[in-house]
C-alpha cells in the first residue's frame, strides 16, 4: 500500500466552539442566558456562563501550525488561532490537506465532561444549554459535511435519568458516541465500580452507543511534586487510561451491559500486552480476591467491549498481535500539540512499515476498526475512490501547511473583521 492509497478515519479531534455557536440552537426565552464569550482588557477571549467565567480554558492547546515556541496552555482568542479550529468550511480544508476522511471532534468549551455545565449553579438552564450545544455539535458542525464527521454528544453528568435521556435523544438524531470521564469519582462522582451509573450505561447499550474516556478529565488522581514541571501533565495522564480500563474489565459495568462498547482516545497501545498479560495472570493466580470471568480471562473482556487509540506508538504497533488488532484505531488529535498534522499520513505509514504492518492490517487500524465500532459508513456519500489520502488531498492544493505566527493570524483575523 502506498501512502496516497490510505484511507483514514480519526477518532480523536477537537473542535474550537465558535462564538456563535448557540444562536440558532436555544429556545428563544433563553437565549439571553446562552454562554457567551467575552474579550478582557488584555485581548484573551474567555466562555462566560452564568456570569461565572468557564474552568476550560479557551482554546486549550489549539496551537496546530504556530511556531513551536508559541505553543502552550495559555489562553489566547480566536484571532490567534488557525480558523479550522473553529470554522467547520476550514476544519474540513484541512482534514483533506491531512489526507483524513472523517474526524470524531471532542469538545472543548464544554469540557470532554461537559464540566462547564456541571459546574454551573442552575442546572435546569444547564441542561438546556447542554442539549443545544449537542444539537450544534450535531447538526451543524457534523450536518455541514455528512460523511466527514463521527457524531459525539456530551452528557449532564449531575443527574443520572436526565443522562439516560440525553443518550436516547442523540441517538435518535443518529449519535452513537458520548463523551466521558476516564474516572467520575475525580469529580465526586460514583465510580464505576458502582450502579449508579447503569440507567445511562443501559441506554447506551440500547440504542448502540460507545463510551468516549478521552485521557487528561481526571488528572487530579495522580499526587505530583509541588516542582512537577509541566512535562508531567502532559506525559502521566495516559496512564490514566490503564486506570479506566481496570475499573471497566475488574468492575460490574461489563458483565451487566456485555454489549457495550467503550473507546479509549489519546491513552496509546503500548501499555496494553503488559496490561493484559498481568491482567491474566493477575486473575488466575490471585483466586482468592473473588473475581469471576466464567470461562473468559480479562484480556478477552478488554478486546470484546474496548477500542484502543494512538496518535503515533511504533512499540504498540510492534505488539498490534498481543493486542489484538480488531482493538486498534488511530488518531490524529488535531488541532493540539500532539496532532502529526498535516503529515500525518507520512508518519503513519512510516511506522506501519517499521513495524511490517500488512495491508488489510492497515485497513483495520486506519479507519474499518472505527467505522465498526461506531457504526459509522462513510461511503453512503463518499466513494471509496474519492477517500483516500491521495484523492482528498488532491482537492486542497492551495492549503497553507506551513508556520503561521499568532501575529500574523490576528493581523489576517482583524482585515477580514474589517471586511
Amino acid at each position: 500500500m502506498r501512502t496516497d492509497d490510505m484511507i483514514l478515519v480519526s477518532i480523536d479531534d477537537h473542535v474550537i466552539e465558535p462564538p456563535d455557536m448557540f444562536e440558532r440552537h436555544v429556545p428563544e426565552r433563553w437565549k439571553g442566558e446562552a454562554p457567551r464569550v467575552e474579550t478582557t482588557a488584555q485581548g484573551i477571549d474567555s466562555w462566560v456562563f452564568q456570569g461565572v467565567e468557564t474552568s476550560t480554558p479557551f482554546g486549550m492547546c489549539a496551537v496546530v501550525s504556530l511556531p513551536k515556541q508559541d505553543w502552550g496552555f495559555d489562553p489566547g482568542s480566536f484571532s490567534e488561532i488557525r480558523p479550522g479550529c473553529y470554522d467547520v468550511h476550514e476544519r474540513v480544508r484541512d482534514m483533506n490537506v491531512n489526507g483524513v476522511l472523517a474526524s470524531m471532534n471532542f469538545p472543548t468549551m464544554a469540557g470532554f465532561n461537559a464540566r462547564t455545565f456541571f459546574e454551573a449553579p442552575d442546572k435546569d438552564l444547564a441542561l438546556i444549554m447542554l442539549q443545544a450545544y449537542n444539537d450544534w455539535i450535531l447538526d451543524e458542525w457534523c450536518g455541514s459535511y455528512p460523511g466527514r464527521f463521527i457524531p459525539m454528544a456530551i452528557v449532564p453528568m449531575w443527574d443520572i435519568d436526565a443522562c439516560a435521556a440525553e443518550v436516547r435523544r442523540v441517538a435518535a438524531k443518529g449519535c452513537r458516541a458520548i463523551s466521558f470521564l476516564e474516572a467520575p469519582h475525580a469529580f465526586g462522582l460514583p465510580s464505576l465500580l458502582t450502579d449508579h451509573w447503569d440507567p445511562m450505561l443501559s441506554a447506551m447499550s440500547d440504542v448502540g452507543s460507545t463510551l468516549c474516556m478521552h485521557i487528561g478529565s481526571s488528572g487530579s488522581l495522580i499526587t505530583l511534586a509541588p516542582e512537577a514541571p509541566v512535562d508531567h501533565h502532559i506525559v502521566l495522564p495516559t496512564q490514566l487510561t490503564l486506570m479506566a480500563a481496570q475499573d471497566l474489565v475488574f468492575g460490574p459495568a461489563l458483565r451487566k451491559f456485555t454489549d457495550l462498547k467503550i473507546a479509549l482516545p489519546e491513552g496509546g497501545i503500548g501499555w496494553i500486552p503488559y496490561y493484559l498479560n498481568r491482567a491474566d495472570r493477575h486473575y488466575q493466580n490471585q483466586v482468592w480476591t473473588g473475581q469471576d470471568f466464567g470461562d473468559k480471562l480479562p484480556s478477552d473482556v478488554f478486546r470484546e467491549h474496548c477500542l484502543a487509540c494512538f496518535i503515533t506508538d511504533p512499540a504498540g504497533l510492534k505488539l498490534r498481535h498481543d493486542i489484538g488488532v480488531e482493538t486498534l484505531a488511530w488518531e490524529c488529535d488535531y488541532p493540539h500539540t500532539d496532532t502529526t498534522w498535516p503529515n500525518s499520513p507520512e508518519l503513519l505509514m512510516s511506522e506501519f512499515e517499521e513495524a511490517g504492518v500488512p495491508d488489510d492490517e492497515i485497513n483495520m487500524i486506519t479507519f474499518e476498526n472505527s467505522c465498526r465500532f461506531f457504526g459509522f459508513d462513510p461511503f453512503t456519500t463518499i466513494k471509496r475512490e474519492d477517500a483516500t489520502v491521495g484523492a482528498l488531498r488532491a482537492l486542497v492544493p492551495d492549503v497553507e501547511t506551513g508556520e503561521v505566527t499568532k501575529d500574523e493570524y490576528r493581523r489576517r483575523y482583524e482585515a477580514l473583521a474589517a471586511g
